[in-house]
């Protein structure tokens, strides 16, 4: 029978280690290392040293050891207070988050026979995605007969992307996949 049950979460990497819940860093006695690199409390290096002796200076600091960078030669670890390590962790985290942009692609749909106006209204609606930072996807469609002149309309991305030059650059140029012919549209720098 084995003296440890190791249970793993669906969403976080929790594990349940004798009772004890643990995240995927380990702490104080967690750490199975022979030899360990410290840091300090205040980020100064303390060196190389035996995992025993570096509790030891933990526990005289009245704080954890955490093991913070465990695939390096040797493992690093960091003497500070664990609460505080996690809650400082998950801010930057949250910090990091809020300061991603997603860029998302719009797609705008085209035919061979649109007449002017119509292509003028889809340049404004285009020009107003580019505005906000997204990617423009530019499709034109083709069906039927339409299918015999695809050579002939690659004039119609090509005026779209003309009038986009201002404000938009052609990222990706245009390209035919089956009955559609496809153009991506990104802001310019």
């Amino acid at each position: 029978m084995l003296s440890a049950v190791l249970f793993c979460a669906h969403k976080q990497r929790s594990f349940l280690w004798e009772g004890k819940e643990i995240s995927d860093l380990f702490i104080n006695e967690q750490i199975r290392d022979r030899e360990v690199r410290v840091i300090g409390a205040d980020g100064e290096q303390l060196g190389v040293m035996p995992t025993k002796d570096a509790l030891k200076l933990a526990e005289e600091a009245g704080v954890d050891l955490v093991k913070i960078a465990p695939t390096a030669k040797p493992p690093v670890c960091k003497i500070v207070d664990y609460g505080k390590f996690k809650y400082e962790q998950a801010r930057k985290d949250k910090e990091a988050r809020k300061k991603q942009k997603i860029v998302e692609i719009k797609e705008i749909r085209l035919s061979p026979n649109i007449d002017t106006n119509d292509l003028n209204t889809k340049v404004n609606a285009a020009k107003k995605f580019i505005g906000k930072g997204d990617r423009v996807k530019v499709t034109l469609r083709f069906r039927g007969r339409e299918m015999a002149h695809m050579n002939t309309s690659k004039h119609i991305l090509d005026d779209f992307a003309e009038a986009l030059s201002d404000v938009a650059v052609v990222d990706k140029a245009p390209k035919v996949e089956g009955r559609t012919m496809t153009m991506f549209l990104a802001e310019k720098r």
